[in-house]
């Protein structure tokens, strides 16, 4: 669990959890276009989540209020994968940066799965 202490206002101590941090880094992820699943929540065409526990596919790890992120995702076919995964890096790490307050060291990508799609909305071969 991450703390986020500001030294100007002495309110308290705010904990954000690590399963909010993989939430927000799951849907961030689903926002980029050729994402078709995060471990294993599928991604509808209107970036709807079709399984329970958007967040089971990411792993976070905080240390000294540094977020590392890992996830596992299956791509569309005939997108580029180097291209795709930059932006899924950079916006995983901006928001979940801006939501959360925390520094995001890195965010590794796993590419699981390349997806046939029969159309947008149905997968064909998964």
């Amino acid at each position: 669990m991450s703390e986020v202490n500001k030294d100007d206002v002495n309110l308290g101590i705010v904990k954000i959890s690590d399963e909010v941090i993989s939430v927000v880094a799951a849907v961030a992820s689903s926002e980029i276009k050729g994402v078709v699943e995060i471990g294993h929540c599928l991604v509808s065409a209107n970036n709807k989540f079709s399984k329970k526990g958007l967040g089971k596919g990411v792993k976070v790890s905080v240390d000294n209020e540094e977020a590392v992120i890992e996830m596992a995702i299956s791509v569309e076919y005939g997108i580029k994968i180097p291209d795709l995964v930059y932006k899924v890096q950079d916006n995983v790490k901006n928001t979940v940066q801006a939501i959360t307050g925390l520094k995001v060291s890195m965010v590794n990508i796993y590419v699981q799965n390349i997806v046939i799609l029969k159309d947008k909305n149905e997968i064909l071969d998964k």
